[in-house]
């Protein structure tokens, strides 16, 4: 047989879990065409010795709606040897519209995944409905992407601005499935949901998706039972599986799967993953198909006081936060003010249930990554409670004279989650979670999750050998295309898309992170590199080559099981 792709003597990981081995990969219109000892003709052939031959990883939650607009590839994710990726998550989205709504419906996106509003007003909005905005997606991209159904604007959509006041109606229950009908027989791949109390509009109130009750939420999840298709997927899921099992009723009352955020250990609520795996032992053992998501990514983010996410959700806090700059100095130096902050932030007095970015020692967590002022310097990675002692001051006077000082330059580093190697080795070997939650296109100016691939490959696979190559490898590829009901892709199987990623399993890790300027308008982004990943193919064509867009765009909308059974 001719190929238009052969790889050569790599090391062929399949997706399956099984044993890795040595081995050839032909490609062919698009699809992997025959995998053992191949000798045919062929338009192009890479030699892979040394390195590993694996399905292309599909990143799994992502908010790259406003981003693939002007970026098809939805860097840096490729850079990193995913080619599908997944976004709409957590109920937000950009679609459905209405003309003249575009900058309300962007800033639900916004402020919750920390994406500046300077960036996405730039994105010409020539869409209404779902179906309109995967169209519009299917003719330019890198990547191939899948779109789930945002909850948040599917609700502002019906309800305009009642959508944060009141619950719904029968009838714009019923409309909202008839926007969540469409979007699923246009190929959507689920239904996103939020149960995140910390997830606010710019102006401290909380996002459309959580004034719904259980009587509407359960209303559009049928729409996917009736059509036999589509994920659930719920940001902030894990409390109210706690609470209520309302991620096991979500699953068991539809019949389809559910994933929601997270599985983790925080310093928060230290023993908090481990009563959240008992519970989803209890589920599973019921043959209830719902899993929590987890990341092998230590959760940190730089940031100044410019720009806050921490906290958010206080009531003194939270306005001072969306201030400018010059009302953010006049506040954080006010005694009056700075009392209130105290009692709240530290205290944890008053109303500070929307709150969930801080422990109750937060300033044992947070660290002065890099003073603004030389004469700050021998502050340098020491904790705010490390300053507090040594200046003999309260922990909020610390915080704030070196933030007012420095005239919010402060670079700040916090790191909670995800710290404790022994629970993060049982959380990333436990087999009822999914691995992902990168995060890519989301908190762009905090840290770059989306290098989840290749840390999990570099630091858990190679370093720590926590995991098998082949074990993680399943993980970022055949688990998440299941789970997604993306059947076609996340094996190397001839008849499945030929979506490839060639990395060298001796170097492949998540590299510095450093800023770059390239979004829109001058905005700026954290840029995470990535080392060992040689090669990004997606639907048979060389997207990178040494991290280097060959200029194809090879990508396409991923549309679901449905879609594919009744209009494909």
């Amino acid at each position: 047989m001719a190929y238009d792709l052969l790889i050569k003597n790599g090391l062929v990981v399949d997706g399956s879990g099984m044993p890795a081995f040595r081995g050839d990969v032909g490609v062919r219109n698009g699809k992997i065409a025959e995998i053992g000892k191949l000798s045919g003709p062929a338009t192009r052939t890479v030699d892979a010795s040394g390195l590993a031959v694996s399905p292309g990883f599909i990143d799994n939650h992502a908010h790259y709606d406003g981003q693939v607009t002007w970026d098809p590839l939805c860097t840096f994710s490729p850079q990193h040897g995913s080619t599908t990726v997944i976004f709409g998550n957590c109920s937000l989205a950009l679609a459905p519209v209405r003309p003249g709504k575009e900058h309300r419906t962007a800033e639900f996106l916004s402020y919750v995944e920390a994406i500046p509003m300077e960036v996405l007003n730039t994105i010409d909005v020539d869409w209404e409905t779902i179906p309109q905005y995967m169209d519009k997606l299917d003719k330019t991209l890198g990547v191939n992407a899948g779109t789930l159904i945002g909850h948040t604007p599917v609700r502002h959509y019906v309800m305009g601005d009642e959508c944060q006041k009141r619950a719904a109606t029968e009838d714009e229950i019923k409309a909202m499935q008839d926007v969540v009908r469409d979007a699923l027989t246009a190929g959507a791949l689920g239904l996103s949901l939020s149960r995140q109390k910390g997830h606010f509009d710019p102006q401290g109130v909380p996002i459309p998706a959580l004034w719904a009750d259980d009587k509407e939420i359960f209303a559009l999840a049928d729409v996917l039972r009736e059509l036999s298709t589509g994920t659930i997927q719920v940001g902030g899921g894990v409390d109210q599986e706690l609470k209520d099992g309302m991620m096991a009723r979500l699953a068991e009352a539809t019949g389809r799967t559910v994933v929601y955020n997270n599985l983790s250990q925080t310093v928060r609520n230290p023993d908090k993953w481990k009563a959240h795996m008992a519970r989803v032992d209890e589920t599973v053992a019921q043959g209830i198909k719902a899993y929590p998501m987890c990341s092998p990514n230590r959760v940190t983010q730089n940031f100044t006081m410019h720009n806050c996410q921490v906290f958010r959700g206080l009531p003194t806090w939270h306005p001072i936060l969306l201030a400018t700059d010059e009302e953010k100095l006049r506040a954080y130096s006010d005694p009056v003010v700075r009392r209130k902050l105290h009692e709240e932030a530290v205290e944890r007095k008053g109303d500070i249930s929307g709150a969930n970015g801080f422990s109750k020692t937060w300033w044992d967590y947070m660290w002065v990554n890099q003073p603004a002022l030389k004469k700050n310097e021998p502050l340098r990675f020491k904790t705010i409670g490390e300053i507090a002692k040594l200046q003999g001051k309260r922990v909020i006077d610390a915080f704030l004279d070196l933030v007012v000082e420095e005239n919010l330059d402060t670079m700040f580093l916090q790191a909670e989650n995800n710290i404790d190697d022994e629970a993060m080795t049982k959380i990333l070997t436990y087999p009822n979670a999914i691995v992902g939650l990168g995060d890519g296109g989301a908190h762009v100016q905090f840290h770059g999750g989306y290098g989840y691939t290749t840390r999990l490959l570099g630091e858990w696979v190679r370093e720590r050998k926590v995991l098998s190559l082949e074990q993680a490898i399943r993980k970022l590829t055949f688990e998440s295309a299941s789970t997604f009901g993306i059947h076609d892709r996340g094996m190397l199987r001839p008849g499945l898309a030929a979506d490839i990623v060639l990395f060298d399993p001796k170097t492949v890790k998540a590299g510095e992170e450093s800023v770059v300027h390239d979004f829109p308008g001058g905005g700026w982004r954290i840029k995470e590199a990535a080392v060992g990943i040689h090669m990004t193919i997606v639907n048979g064509q060389v997207l990178l080559e040494d991290g280097k867009h060959t200029g194809a765009l090879p990508g396409r909308v991923i549309r679901n099981s449905w879609y594919h059974e009744h209009r494909n």
